[in-house]
């Protein structure tokens, strides 16, 4: 197995000045590591990618990578909608020693699937384990099983984070080839994990990484009626933790617990009063806060 277990999707914490904390990212690692996840994914959708300057993207990176130093694995973001940026980035990611790169489906241009395969492939040639990052609601295209199929034969294209909403889609990876898939949604974590799944890549171990982590080993381990009534207790801060665009709830949640500033670079920005009172109440009902 590449990648198992509960890695977070960090979210990049910025200073009031909206400059990157990389103060406050180490102790965000040793936060994650204490709460006992296996891996981590710096500048994901949630770390913020599309705001962050190519240099500050590389830096979040290292300073990840080298704060971890060898605890956890390290699943870096370096996916673009540009083939070269990709492989500059992810070029530059091996050389910090991450375990691997998560690649998000080309974005607005919209390839076709002779295009995704020679854009993941390309990456892949690289030789650092690629997790595809299947992310329609994002992306605007959907990566088609037989081009997962395709990139499946591909040594160094190892698994694929599965964040289009669709269980049956774990179901019909797993027939149709061997590769490993990551649940991208905390929601749907135990049963993409019931279906073959070995994981979550999540945004709530954000601010409850333990709560996540003892989720995802129960499920593993076959422990389904554990894993039930812990995501029972949990399923409503998953579900509010999108009360509005990720990463907003989640950065907003983080800020109540006083892990971070909430502090967002445009165009995100804060949610509603409204929003963060349910989402406050939602997360001391759960005991997260």
């Amino acid at each position: 197995m590449f990648f198992s277990g509960v890695y977070t999707a960090l979210v990049t914490p910025f200073a009031t000045d909206g400059s990157v904390d990389y103060s406050k990212l180490k102790e965000l690692v040793e936060f994650n590591i204490a709460g006992g996840v296996s891996g981590l994914v710096p500048v994901g959708t949630t770390g913020e990618s599309p705001t962050l300057r190519t240099d500050e993207h590389l830096q979040v990176i290292k300073t990840v990578t080298e704060t971890a130093s060898g605890r956890v694995k390290i699943m870096a973001g370096t996916g673009a909608n540009s083939t070269a940026e990709a492989i500059e980035l992810t070029a530059a990611a091996r050389e910090f020693g991450v375990d691997g790169t998560l690649q998000v489906t080309p974005y607005y241009n919209k390839p076709n699937s002779a295009g995704l395969i020679q854009h993941f492939s390309a990456v892949a040639d690289i030789g650092v384990p690629v997790v595809l990052y299947n992310v329609p609601g994002r992306s605007a295209l959907e990566i088609p099983l037989e081009v997962v199929v395709e990139l499946a034969k591909h040594e160094h294209i190892v698994s694929v984070k599965e964040a289009a909403g669709s269980v049956q889609r774990v179901t019909d990876i797993k027939k149709l080839c061997d590769i490993e898939v990551l649940s991208g949604d905390d929601s749907l974590a135990l049963p993409m994990i019931k279906e073959g799944a070995l994981g979550v890549i999540s945004v709530a171990s954000n601010i409850m990484p333990a709560e996540v982590s003892a989720l995802v080993s129960a499920a593993l381990d076959g422990n389904y009626e554990e894993a039930q009534a812990l995501h029972d207790q949990y399923a409503k801060a998953f579900d509010d933790l999108f009360i509005d665009t990720n990463p907003i709830p989640i950065k907003a949640a983080m800020a109540m617990k006083g892990l971070i500033e909430e502090t967002y670079r445009l165009p995100m920005c804060a949610t509603t009063d409204e929003n963060k009172a349910v989402l406050r109440a939602t997360l001391e009902a759960a005991g997260v806060l």
